[in-house]
């Protein structure tokens, strides 16, 4: 007797309709939803992989491993050519090991991000100085992605796209775009893990540090609120002074008024000083940051920001004393 092979008649509509599913679920979340679900996955996601990143024309390969306990950041990033660097960081203090120097530099950051320079914040206000959209879905190291595009209303900010992997809302590639739709700064994931538990071993440095020489960096500025008379009536739309702070700066033993300027997603930093005589007038370029340094009334101002030249020279040139 001839054996009925099983077949599964309702299989081309279980696919279609888990198609259809998924569809809908990312059509029912709008860009804003994206971008609030993509905030919480960055504070919270543990993560190991392997990252691209392109900046001023450099390619550099760096393995992550970043993991979140009760707050605390805990992250081990190591560069797969040259020197062997490896940055461990605990919370504020980060280690970055020297292994062809036999040294180790140890920094303090605050809410610094080894990887991503700049991703947007609840102070964006999409719909006066950008928009924001889905453009389409993709896959990016090997994972479900939708991408998402956000477009300036002028020149004096860069647009960006992010790729959000569809489960997680991680950012799993973002680039950094200029007024002419090049591709400034790059960062993406070749492979990654995401969420899944990471020993403390795995954190620790691959290099035996007990012989090597150490040097600890001073914090970057210490200082308190203050108010300035300081300020710019021609700043460009959208962009507010967010804080403003008395500080001092490594290598100066002037206090410095830092005022910082942001639109929700690009941020300008504004820094004061009594005139000396190193200051180079005009502007400086690395990588997506542009910085401006103008004399007014026996002061320096520099601005610098993760924006386009127009922006710094703008805020730096109309800066007054009132």
């Amino acid at each position: 007797m001839r054996r009925l092979q099983p077949r599964c008649f309702l299989r081309p509509v279980i696919a279609g309709t888990a198609l259809l599913l998924s569809t809908q679920v990312l059509a029912d979340r709008t860009p804003l939803d994206w971008l609030n679900s993509m905030g919480a996955a960055v504070q919270s996601s543990s993560y190991e992989g392997t990252v691209i990143r392109i900046k001023d024309g450099e390619v550099e390969a760096l393995k992550v491993i970043h993991t979140v306990t009760d707050g605390v950041i805990f992250e081990k990033v190591v560069a797969q050519e040259g020197s062997g660097l490896e940055i461990i960081r605990n919370g504020n203090e980060v280690h970055r090991i020297l292994p062809d120097r036999k040294s180790v530099l140890v920094e303090e950051w605050d809410d610094q991000s080894t990887l991503f320079s700049t991703l947007p914040t609840s102070d964006i206000r999409f719909g006066n100085e950008y928009d924001v959209a889905v453009v389409r879905e993709e896959r990016i190291a090997g994972r479900e992605a939708i991408m998402l595009a956000i477009r300036p209303h002028d020149e004096y900010r860069y647009g960006h796209r992010l790729w959000l992997d569809t489960q997680t809302s991680f950012p799993l590639q973002t680039q950094l775009i200029s007024d002419e739709g090049q591709v400034i700064e790059q960062v993406k994931f070749a492979d990654i893990v995401l969420n899944q538990e990471i020993q403390a071993s795995a954190l620790a440095p691959s290099y035996s540090t007990e012989q090597f020489t150490w040097f600890r960096q001073p914090s970057a500025h210490q200082g308190a609120t203050v108010e300035t008379p300081w300020s710019s009536d021609e700043l460009p739309a959208g962009f507010r002074a967010v804080s403003t702070h008395e500080e001092s700066m490594v290598g100066s033993e002037e206090d410095v008024t830092h005022i910082l300027y942001s639109d929700g997603l690009a941020n300008v930093s504004v820094f004061i000083a009594r005139l000396s005589g190193d200051m180079v007038d005009g502007p400086a370029r690395v990588g997506g940051f542009n910085s401006y340094c103008v004399a007014n009334g026996g002061h320096e101002i520099m601005v610098i920001g993760e924006v386009p030249a127009i922006t710094v020279r703008q805020i730096a040139t109309t800066m007054q004393r009132r």
